[in-house]
């Protein structure tokens, strides 16, 4: 086992965890009430290693078997996990073990781990989330090379951020669960006669849940699933993509390190790896004795767990047709740049990242006068070329690529819009700083019509922006928000003076369940979903169920089993 994290790696009971967390816990609370800024590491750096003992510690790993103390299974070279910025393998071996043996130790680590109060299990919880901040850094690097992420990005959106969210569930978790009564006191007149009774409330996890993360952003949304289960009692399966497993190993590596010094079971949390030949994400999906699964990835295999997982309460986050509408600027500069950021961020392998852009023939308003529709798209190519012209911003923004299949499909794409539309910026690789080998690609900008909707109405994963002319603002909004509710979409964005207007995309998307962003610029990039205040996905439309955080996502995971029995006479 590696030693990432610090000297606070140490036994400690559960209930000394939860008086250790109790503090932050409340605050945790309180920020999800609130829904204001809140972050439990503002101002903190990792307690653990940094700088060149991180970089040793990473390097230590690569090429050796991961040590899970007591995990079961065969360790076996993982040899689909390559760095998008080396191209080298990492040469990890993790150990792999079949669907039943996994659910088998799951369900027995249940019962013990569900006999923990809420409080004891909110402390173990939190205790781990510390531990993985403490080894920010390391798991960071992992990030970076099995994603694609840049540095900064790789310790604050999987670091940070990440880890936010896993508190921000733990905190909706408990407060969805004290809400629960332990016992209560019942009298009723039947007649002449009154009955009293004494009752008592059991919360009963659902089972053992499957975590199913995607390649290119993990920590996001499996950081949220896992602790929204273990709070509920529930133990966890966490499943990486194949090609992107070494930050989610040392991640349940560190819960179980945790588990075991706190004297739970540590198979309350295990890894299962799987290879692209060999897959078992459908086996453990489907498992009768699975009783819950998230699953972050693709749109057509969310819809085959969610058709086929019938056993099981399905949380899903999968794919969207994330838009801009374009009607006028108050900084027409600063617009620009903004939306630029947004589609070069992470080569918008994210989520929240904008496909498709709505440019009205006629142009937009500005404090300048009319930006024609022609200057627009010049004005955006030019914005998302500054990005890439100097390679370490393009490293901190764009990042690597992190599947070769996406260069696969950009590249046929763009011959493909060659032939039908008009390719306004070609995607090119661009040499990273440090690492000449990398997966790099600028975003493939093309401009198409509303009649090429079998080119923009679906998810093209990676840097590939839609630039669509239409014939004013109001068309843009009728259209972006009806693709939201037929196809899917986490978010909107809007660029507007127009009152009226603003008031009817916030309708628009709001009905379509797809969250709305309006005239946002600066530093803070437009697509960043803040933990504790951002809700994440609504439920409403194709692109999830998964909803970041509200009791939706709590509630699901659990049930309250009640006895009852003559109320006794107190003997105080």
């Amino acid at each position: 086992m590696m030693t990432i994290t610090t000297a606070q790696a140490s036994t400690c009971s559960p209930a000394e965890l939860a008086s250790r967390h109790r503090r932050l816990l409340a605050d945790a609370v309180r920020a999800v009430a609130a829904r204001t800024a809140f972050s439990a590491f503002t101002g903190r750096e990792p307690s653990g290693p940094q700088g060149d003992e991180a970089t040793a510690l990473f390097s230590a790993q690569l090429e050796t078997p991961l040590d899970l103390p007591g995990h079961i299974g065969v360790p076996t070279l993982q040899t689909d996990e390559v760095s998008p910025w080396t191209r080298l393998p990492l040469g990890v071996s993790y150990p792999r073990a079949e669907a039943p043996a996994l659910i088998e130790h799951a369900r027995q680590a249940q019962a013990p781990w569900s006999a923990r109060t809420i409080d004891e299990r909110a402390g173990i919880c939190i205790e781990m989330i510390e531990r993985m901040f403490a080894a920010n850094v390391v798991l960071g690097l992992a990030a970076m090379h099995t994603t694609g992420q840049g540095r900064g990005m790789s310790r604050s959106g999987s670091g940070t951020n990440a880890l936010d969210r896993g508190l921000e569930a733990v905190a909706a978790a408990w407060q969805v669960l004290s809400r629960v009564p332990t016992a209560a006191s019942w009298e009723q007149t039947f007649g002449a006669e009154l009955v009293a009774l004494e009752k008592t409330y059991r919360i009963v996890p659902m089972g053992p849940a499957l975590v199913v993360a995607c390649a290119s952003f993990p920590a996001w949304n499996v950081y949220p699933a896992v602790f929204a289960n273990l709070m509920a009692g529930n133990p966890v399966i966490v499943k990486p993509h194949p090609s992107s497993v070494l930050q989610m190993a040392l991640a349940v590596e560190i819960m179980r390190e945790t588990l075991t010094d706190a004297g739970c079971d540590p198979d309350a949390v295990q890894l299962a790896v799987d290879s692209a030949a060999e897959p078992i994400t459908s086996i453990l999906a489907t498992h009768p004795k699975v009783r819950i699964v998230d699953f972050t990835g693709s749109a057509r295999y969310g819809a085959w767990v969610e058709e086929h997982a019938r056993q099981a309460r399905v949380y899903s986050e999968t794919s969207g047709l994330n838009a801009v509408v374009l009607d006028s600027f108050t900084d027409t500069d600063a617009a620009l740049r903004a939306v630029a950021g947004a589609i070069s961020l992470f080569s918008a392998q994210m989520c929240t990242a904008p496909q498709n852009i709505y440019v009205p023939e006629s142009g937009v308003v500005t404090p300048e006068g009319v930006l024609s529709a022609d200057e627009l798209e010049q004005g955006l190519i030019d914005a998302a070329a500054a990005i890439a012209e100097s390679p370490r911003r393009a490293a901190a923004v764009l990042g690597a690529i992190q599947s070769e299949r996406t260069i696969d499909e950009i590249a046929d794409l763009t011959a493909t819009l060659r032939a039908r539309a008009h390719v306004l910026s070609e995607p090119r690789s661009w040499a990273a700083p440090e690492f000449p080998r990398a997966r790099t690609s600028t975003p493939l900008i093309a401009r198409v019509s509303l009649d090429d909707e079998d080119l923009f109405a679906h998810e093209c994963f990676g840097p590939v922006v839609f630039l669509i002319r239409v014939p004013d603002a109001r068309t843009a909004l009728q259209r972006a928000a009806a693709d939201a509710a037929a196809h899917g979409a986490i978010t909107a964005f809007l660029y507007s003076t127009d009152e009226p207007l603003i008031d009817s995309a916030e309708e628009a998307f709001a009905a379509a369940g797809a969250s709305l962003t309006i005239n946002v610029t600066g530093a803070m990039p437009i697509n960043f979903s803040a933990a504790f205040s951002d809700f994440h996905v609504s439920g409403l439309n194709p692109a999830g169920t998964a909803t970041l955080t509200d009791d939706s996502f709590v509630t699901g995971r659990f049930r309250v089993v009640q006895s009852r029995r003559p109320l006794r006479p107190s003997h105080n």
